[in-house]
């Protein structure tokens, strides 16, 4: 089982991207190839038909502090204007209230980001379009001219206007260029804010979300049984228990540096000068008091303003670098605001692909980014950031604030280049609002990375208010800042390293001295809690060299290694895969050299594991992956105890200047495992992930059609994602569940007494229905829980496409019930297409029906449930009105005990998967999970059952079909494509994968029974004394006199640019007072020395000449 990271484009164009990473100012071509561009293409090769179906490209929103859920509302773009947005209000509002935060995203009409091979000239790319799209004769399309900074620089892309008629023809000319690399829409995203006023703050020392939250705080949210408010969203106040308890309450401080300590580099002299340091947020007045080095800013919206209208880009500036009042942390780094953002919340592509282009061009050090999106295909961007770190730019960014769901991070934060921040509060827990990992790249046939890399302070934080003063706002957009300017202040300590500080070093040293916060899993905290001072120390000692995070795997540890920690391993499992990261910290680009090696410890029973890696062929920018497949011999069958060891491996990189040999570094990687004797069959649960889709990059949608506001399906469903509670369920139950990430005709199913089918999106092989039924007729116990699907209701819930005028309709509905009706056709039963909603009850247990679907086939002889309080939703939706009589009486759960041999196993199917659901969980079913495995695993009916049994079920003539002209497969892993009348080609069924297991190279020793505290990064000194205190007088500092900013507002700005820095007024008048005094110079000197002009000699000499004269 590969990662997705091990695709072959990946290495192929890491390679290239590696060895060619080069920028110039002005003259010099860019040469940094897209590796993105390569990967994504396979999946979203969907421009040529004119409709690209990679997601929302730009689904980039701030990631405010208050930001609850990422949702997207299809709505009638032509109402999303320059100036359509409600307002939002400023942070320095007179009254306090609550805030409802509303996101939308459209397609600009008609406009396209063409994105070029590399960086050209305006007129060299204006050619190459033209060249492209010769055939139009120059009509029909235009190339819309850019006012910002980048303008006068050369790019890598333009944005294009396609008239309506040529679209699918302009796109494949486009795309048959050869230095044309990708063609996609150009998108925008709006946020808005409601207010409702309330109260006013009692104290400024009150909590910000008490008695009533400020207007950009994180929302106090009613939570019932994990039900999420419909209003609110995602965001919440993480509580710290005071009315369930009694405890010591840590009081809010008033300076955030002086909890980090920022206050003993400052003494020091370290005050972040010599930083160049980007905010990309809302904007940034230069005359704020609290700010006293602002460089330069640049406005790349459509707004001529440069000043901040909202208050969130002041906020995040103050936390970073504040020099008064709520102190920031790099009180003397060079700010350079990047406007990104309108005072309406409204964004573009082409904006952040500009500012980027330029941030790289003024080689600034530190980018602080809080924004975000589920995206991770946005190719544009992905591609973007990773050509800014290996630019050496370190990128801070915010991981979400879509907690406490698991697999809820947001990009670029999941990429392994980017320092992704989570959020805690000050007692040190971890902020309910804090988005969880893991990484969800690489499922299903892999398993996630760990984020956040670093968590720290961002709940009731203090920062810098729009119009003076001071405000406490929480969110990881506020941890985000915190982290940016902590490394700014650490990267002006250690200037003097040069090119040993760089994103790898940078974050290896912040992670490797984070401090863990006991009781809290990796997927939460990451590495732990910024710790500045240990990392400042780090830095001082830090020797380039190589690192893995985790760097050591404790399958024992919990519950910092949950889930790993939850489960033991055993002999005929699935094997268990740990993606670790690589960070290189001797050069952006490296490999690793030949293979990694497992030694197993012999006194320590390390060689009953067998152990196989897939990893990045190349390390570009600064990292790569390792993926550790583990599993135990049929040696240890029935062995019970720990069996440990290391994986070994060695990175090189290239030769950096002054270098004689390549750079290598050593890696040593320890293994510690439970095993256990192999479970009974009937205890063993496989889960389906092959045939989970989501978004990105199809319009999957939600389970529950209530969820307006969050409409898209993006945490992967997966049983350590939006399916925790239900695995920890199983595992408290007693069942082992393992994973499967491969086709039905890949797994042995004489091993397990369950297979759970859950939500599934993806269609079915034939040879993959006909193994089943096999498996069946053999004793494998089926569980299916499926969703709503209604084709009138899909349509319903479409998006507008303005680029082709058509329709984005969802691929599937919440399940893909004619894919299941053909898995399960064997044996009679099929779902419908009723939506069904409503309260009902069995036996004792209340139940709640949230947008699932009843059976309409069922065999005669199977047990099912009809409850009579159902509603029908569908009529809701489409607005069709009906009566309390008209309610659908049909069944919902069916039991069925299979035929086919006396040893068939048993099939159980209910239409609806909220209730196990994490993500918009109404009301959890766990006794019915629990019921419905006892039947399964145990063939024994539970009496609940039995005692509310129905009638049998009449089966229905028609069955629910597939909408004509869907386009799942164009994400299908199963579809070829869509032939019409509602028929698909399938394509050839994938081989079943096989690792390689490594040879084992035996040690006899034994670890330490601590690995974490043995881990630590080599030659670093974090225990020595801090250098001697050199204490000054820093707030008492002039507010920057005599330092210009600089400031481009828009086209009408008459500056003149250069080639590092634009020609200020002062240097205008200077020049012109010489001018002057050089003319003035000039008419005194040719008026005093001026000569007589003497008559020619010539006709004075002529009588000496003998010759006839003329008279």
């Amino acid at each position: 089982m590969h990662t997705l990271l091990s695709h072959p484009l990946y290495h192929e164009m890491a390679a290239q991207s590696a060895s060619s990473t080069t920028l110039s100012h002005v003259s010099t071509r860019v040469e940094v190839q897209g590796i993105a561009a390569a990967i994504m293409a396979e999946a979203t090769s969907t421009v040529a038909a004119g409709l690209t179906r990679t997601g929302w490209v730009t689904s980039w929103g701030i990631v405010l502090c208050l930001s609850g859920w990422w949702g997207w509302v299809g709505a009638n773009p032509s109402s999303l204007g320059a100036g359509s947005s409600p307002s939002c209000p400023s942070i320095n509002d007179s009254f306090s209230a609550e805030t409802v935060p509303e996101f939308r995203t459209d397609i600009v009409h008609n406009e396209f980001i063409v994105k070029f091979s590399g960086f050209y000239e305006e007129t060299a790319r204006k050619n190459y379009i033209n060249a492209a799209l010769a055939a139009f004769d120059g009509h029909g399309y235009e190339i819309i001219e850019r006012t910002n900074p980048m303008a006068r620089y050369p790019s890598d892309f333009d944005v294009l206007s396609v008239a309506d008629n040529i679209i699918s023809q302009a796109i494949e000319s486009l795309q048959s260029h050869p230095l044309i690399k990708s063609i996609t829409p150009q998108r925008r995203v709006t946020r808005t804010l409601k207010e409702i006023p309330v109260a006013p703050e009692s104290s400024e020392s009150s909590h910000p979300c008490d008695n009533p939250p400020d207007p950009l705080c994180t929302q106090q949210t009613p939570w019932t049984k994990g039900r999420r408010s419909l209003n609110f969203g995602s965001s919440f106040w993480n509580s710290v228990g005071r009315h369930s308890s009694r405890r010591l309450l840590r009081a809010v401080p008033r300076q955030i540096t002086a909890v980090l300590q920022a206050d003993m580099m400052w003494e020091m002299g370290i005050t972040g000068a010599g930083v160049k340091v980007a905010i990309f947020d809302t904007g940034l007045s230069k005359t704020h008091a609290h700010f006293r080095k602002i460089r330069e800013r640049t406005n790349w919206t459509n707004e001529k303003t440069l000043d901040d209208g909202l208050g969130h880009g002041t906020f995040v500036a103050g936390v970073i670098a504040s020099s008064s009042e709520c102190l920031g942390f790099a009180p003397d780094a060079e700010i350079h605001v990047f406007r990104v953002f309108t005072n309406n919340q409204v964004s573009y592509t082409s904006w952040f692909l500009d500012a980027f282009n330029y941030a790289i061009m003024k080689k600034i050090h530190v980018l602080n980014l809080s924004i975000g999106g589920p995206d991770f295909n946005d190719l544009p961007f992905v591609d973007k950031v990773w050509e800014l770190t290996a630019n050496r730019v370190i990128m801070v960014s915010a991981i979400g604030n879509d907690g406490p769901l698991y697999g809820t991070l947001n990009n670029p934060a999941d990429q392994m280049d980017v320092i992704g921040v989570g959020g805690i509060n000050f007692d040190d827990q971890i902020a309910r609002f804090s988005s969880r990992g893991m990484t969800t790249w690489e499922l299903p046939t892999g398993y996630g990375r760990v984020k956040p890399d670093v968590v720290t302070y961002g709940s009731a934080v203090r920062g810098s208010n729009k119009d003076g003063g001071c405000r406490s706002l929480s969110g990881t957009s506020v941890a985000s800042p915190v982290v940016a300017g902590a490394v700014s202040l650490l990267y002006s300590g250690v200037l003097h390293r040069g090119s040993v500080i760089n994103p790898a070093s940078m974050k290896q040293c912040l992670m490797s001295t984070a401090r863990r916060l006991p009781g809290v899993g990796i997927f939460e905290q990451g590495a732990g809690k910024l710790d500045l001072i240990k990392a400042y120390q780090c830095l001082n000692s830090y020797t380039p060299q190589a690192s893995l995070s985790p760097n050591y795997i404790d399958m024992t540890e919990c519950q910092y290694f949950w889930p790993y920690c939850t489960q033991p391993l055993y002999y005929g499992a699935m094997p268990v895969i740990v993606n670790t990261t690589i960070f290189n910290g001797m050069s952006v680009s490296g490999k690793i050299v030949e293979q990694p090696v497992w030694h197993p410890y012999q006194p320590q029973n390390g060689e009953l594991l067998e152990v196989a890696f897939t990893y990045s062929d190349v390390i570009w920018p600064w990292s790569g992956y390792l993926a550790v497949h583990i599993t135990v011999k049929k040696d240890g069958a029935n062995f019970d105890g720990l069996a440990q060891g290391h994986v070994s491996l060695t990175i090189e990189s290239p030769m950096e200047e002054g270098d004689l040999i390549p750079r290598v570094s050593n890696i040593r990687l320890p293994i510690r495992a439970k095993v256990i004797p192999t479970p009974p069959r009937a205890k063993r649960v496989l889960w389906d992930q092959y045939h989970n889709l989501r978004y990105p990059s199809g319009y999957f949608p939600r389970d529950n059609l209530r969820m307006k506001n969050d409409p898209l399906d993006w945490n992967a469903d997966h049983i350590h994602t939006n399916f925790k509670d239900m695995y920890m369920q199983l595992r408290a139950s007693g069942f082992f569940v393992e994973v499967l990430g491969v086709p039905f005709t890949c797994f042995d199913a004489s091993k397990y007494g369950t297979l759970m089918i859950v939500d599934a999106e993806e269609e079915y092989f034939p040879e993959e229905i006909s193994k089943l039924k096999r498996d069946v007729d053999n004793g494998l116990s089926v569980i299916v829980f499926a969703d709503w699907y209604n084709v009138s209701v899909m349509k319903k819930v479409k998006f507008y496409d303005e680029n082709t005028r058509q329709w984005w309709i969802p691929e599937t509905g919440g399940a893909n019930v004619p894919a299941l009706n053909e898995l399960l056709s064997t044996w009679g039963i099929a779902f419908g297409d009723t939506v069904l909603e409503g309260d009902f009850t069995i036996g004792d247990h209340d139940m709640f029906y949230a947008s699932g679907t009843g059976l309409v086939r069922f065999p005669m002889d199977g047990v099912v449930i009809t409850p009579t309080t159902l509603k029908d939703q569908g009529h809701e939706v489409l607005g069709t009105p009906t009566s309390v009589e008209e309610n659908p009486k049909m069944p919902i759960l069916g039991l069925y005990q299979s035929q086919g041999t006396e040893n068939g196993g048993r099939i159980a199917v209910y239409g609806d998967s909220n209730c196990i659901d994490n993500a918009h969980l109404s009301k959890d079913c766990w006794w019915l999970l629990d019921a419905i495995l006892e039947y399964t695993s145990a063939a024994h009916m539970p009496s609940v059952f039995l005692d509310n049994a129905g009638v049998p079920v009449k089966p229905a003539d028609a069955l629910p079909q597939r909408m004509d002209g869907n386009l799942l497969h164009r994400y299908s892993k199963v579809l070829q494509s869509n032939i019409g009348d509602n028929q698909h080609s399938a394509k050839i069924l994938p081989t079943c994968p096989h690792l390689k297991w490594v040879a084992a190279h035996p040690l006899n020793r034994t670890a330490p029974s601590n690995l974490y505290k043995a881990q630590r990064l080599l030659s670093l000194n974090i225990e020595a004394p801090l250098p001697p205190y050199h204490r000054q007088e820093l707030l008492k500092k002039s507010d920057g006199i005599g330092f210009e900013v600089d400031d481009w507002i828009g086209a009408q700005d008459s500056r003149v640019f250069g080639i590092e820095d634009h020609l200020s007024w002062t240097m205008f008048w200077i020049f012109c007072l010489l001018c002057g005094v050089c003319y003035v110079s000039y008419k005194y000197c040719r008026t005093r020395f001026r000569l007589r002009r003497r008559k020619p000699r010539l006709p004075k000499l002529m009588p000496a000449f003998p010759g006839p004269r003329n008279i």
